[in-house]
């Protein structure tokens, strides 16, 4: 077990939405499942929590109940390495899910990501070699965002 695993809270769609994550999102994989026991409040036998592992990050998703609703107060970023990477996500998330601005979107399961294409770290980190402000100006008036695009305002 690792020292730190970052715990959703769905209703009842834990194994539905581990098996969607581990279906879209190379290197994903199910790592265990845990039933409710005898004395949960749960009813026996039903699935209480999925752990699973997501590019190599530990996930426990819980079927808590009503109580607690997931939020774009946050999320995870999906770092592409192409175009076609975002899209493929974009289209896979949206479907169900909620398109937000700047690449964010949540997915039908109320999970927000940032679809975020790996160059813009390495714009932001060298701002002396091109246009940041271009950049970041471009980005903040896209919803998915266009790598081509970033890096054409970046080179401005």
């Amino acid at each position: 077990m690792h020292s730190l695993t970052t715990c959703l809270w769905f209703d009842n769609e834990a194994e539905e939405a581990a098996n969607f994550y581990c279906n879209v999102i190379k290197d994903s994989e199910i790592t265990s499942v845990f039933r409710n026991p005898e004395a949960s409040r749960g009813e026996e036998g039903t699935i209480l929590t999925v752990n699973l592992t997501i590019k190599g990050i530990n996930f426990m998703l819980l079927n808590g109940g009503p109580h607690y609703k997931l939020s774009p107060a946050v999320s995870f970023m999906l770092f592409c390495d192409t175009q076609e990477e975002i899209d493929f996500y974009w289209d896979t998330f949206a479907e169900g899910g909620e398109e937000m601005m700047c690449g964010w979107i949540t997915d039908k399961f109320g999970v927000s990501w940032q679809l975020v294409p790996a160059v813009y770290n390495e714009m932001i980190k060298a701002p002396e070699k091109g246009n940041v402000n271009k950049m970041f100006e471009a980005l903040l008036g896209m919803k998915k965002l266009d790598i081509s695009q970033l890096v054409e305002a970046y080179n401005s």
